[in-house]
């Protein structure tokens, strides 16, 4: 079915949000409080789908830094309670515990089984630019049903995140040679070991896991627990850069201390024997040698055969839907220009980024934002407090309180990293890899007993 444009003046029209994940739904409350009446389009059936699909893994955040203010506000009239916020949530906790709750508060202003498979200016594609800001936008939605329809909004909020586009094996960006083949063998998610065919899926087996972030963290320290238990498990941590002082993270110096200890579990894992490290290896092939799976680098280096893969290589971007818009993105994160330099890992790994927002976030493109982890583009480490800042800044200046919008409300948590630029150093060339904004880490020295942990979480 398609509807008819709606001619009513852009101030009756809704602000579209696309995704009701945390900062979707974070901003539909920030738009509320400002008067803004929002539409939120999610294209799973229940709210924060995607979060849904890591439940079994505990955030490095605590509850009092992962639940929006003004989404509090909207909540504390049900009878809502906000869990004991020193705690850190599971992915489960967070959407059972808060984003569904959220999302019923909203009511008809969140729909389900709704994806966007398109946005444009009415009328405009993106080359015209006659009269192009006074058109309101056009969301072109799919519903679960198959029936399309057209919405017209005043403006559109992108939180539709990276989750469903993760990093291939490649070290070129691109599926290595034989990653598509593999497919049945290669998981791009951290494993939930609780789930007893998952947990039959690695125990006894030989499993690489490439990445260097914190899910890579998490799973090799869940696969280090697994093989407590069945003692012929073992990891491949295959890693593209060298090992240095920033390659654990922040451990103990990390104010965010789950976060901290992530790192001290992963190369926990590493000297206590449950993990190999191989460094400096871009894989350009997956090779069969018989029914085990063989890495293969650009440089011909070839990994002993493992049964099974996990690729934790970041995410990206699906910007297909907005290509008639004209996004201001740069060039190597796909990430906002203004924000790009607060984040490009090329430049520095310090990990906290100054409080940004519409500032930092807008486009050539009026009243078109990317937030959340997708306002990231390609870079990492972005924490849910920075989204809730952004959609706050946004609504402000939507409802046209510069002033607000270009006022700073957060403070965010250091890392405890401050490792150094750059994205291609050699093992060798670990030691001297400072630059940036950033001090020269020093070089870690596995296999000499493992570290304490951080506490928190």
């Amino acid at each position: 079915m398609t509807e008819p444009i709606n001619d009513a003046p852009a101030t009756a029209l809704p602000t579209v949000v696309i995704g009701a994940g945390p900062i979707g739904l974070a901003a539909a409350a920030r738009l509320i409080e400002r008067g803004i009446e929002p539409l939120v389009l999610e294209a799973g059936a229940a709210a924060g789908s995607a979060v849904r699909e890591w439940s079994h893994v505990r955030l490095f955040s605590t509850w009092a830094e992962v639940v929006d203010p003004a989404a509090e506000k909207l909540l504390a009239p049900t009878g809502w309670v906000k869990p004991d916020g020193a705690t850190c949530p599971t992915g489960g906790d967070w959407a059972k515990k808060y984003l569904q709750p959220l999302a019923d508060v909203l009511g008809e202003r969140v729909r389900f089984g709704a994806t966007v498979t398109g946005v444009s200016r009415q009328g405009r594609d993106r080359v015209v630019d006659a009269d192009r800001e006074q058109q309101p936008f056009t969301v072109y939605v799919q519903n679960a049903d198959g029936s399309e329809e057209r919405i017209t909004a005043r403006a559109v909020i992108d939180a539709s995140g990276t989750w469903s586009t993760p990093g291939p094996i490649g070290g070129d960006g691109l599926p290595a040679l034989g990653e598509r083949a593999a497919a049945a063998h290669i998981s791009y998610r951290v494993p939930d070991l609780n789930d007893p065919s998952v947990r039959a899926r690695y125990a006894g087996k030989r499993t690489a896991v490439i990445g260097s972030g914190a899910s890579a963290f998490t799973a090799l320290a869940y696969l280090a627990d697994l093989a407590k238990e069945a003692t012929a498990t073992h990891t491949v941590w295959v890693l593209r850069r060298g090992i240095s002082g920033s390659t654990f993270g922040g451990g103990e110096a990390d104010q965010l201390p789950a976060r901290g200890a992530l790192g001290l579990a992963a190369k926990a894992a590493v000297d206590d024997g449950h993990a190999d490290a191989v460094t400096g290896f871009r894989t350009d092939a997956v090779e069969w040698s018989g029914e085990q799976l063989v890495l293969v680098a650009e440089d011909g280096r070839r990994l002993d055969p493992v049964d099974e893969v996990i690729v934790l290589t970041g995410f990206r971007p699906d910007l297909s839907f907005l290509n008639e818009l004209r996004l201001g993105l740069d060039e190597r994160l796909q990430a906002p220009v203004d924000l790009a330099p607060l984040i490009d890992p090329n430049v520095h790994s310090c990990g906290t980024v100054y409080p940004h927002g519409v500032g930092e976030l807008s486009h050539p493109e009026k009243d078109v934002y990317l937030v959340g982890m997708k306002s990231y583009g390609r870079a990492p480490t972005f924490l849910a407090m920075t989204g809730y800042e952004q959609v706050r800044s946004i609504a402000a200046s939507l409802a046209g309180d510069q002033e607000a919008a270009e006022r700073v409300e957060l403070t965010l948590p250091e890392t405890g990293v401050c490792g150094g630029a750059g994205l291609f150093d050699e093992p060798e060339s670990a030691e001297g890899a400072g630059g940036g904004c950033c001090a020269t880490p020093a070089v870690v020295q596995l296999g000499v007993g493992a570290p304490v942990t951080s506490g928190g979480c």
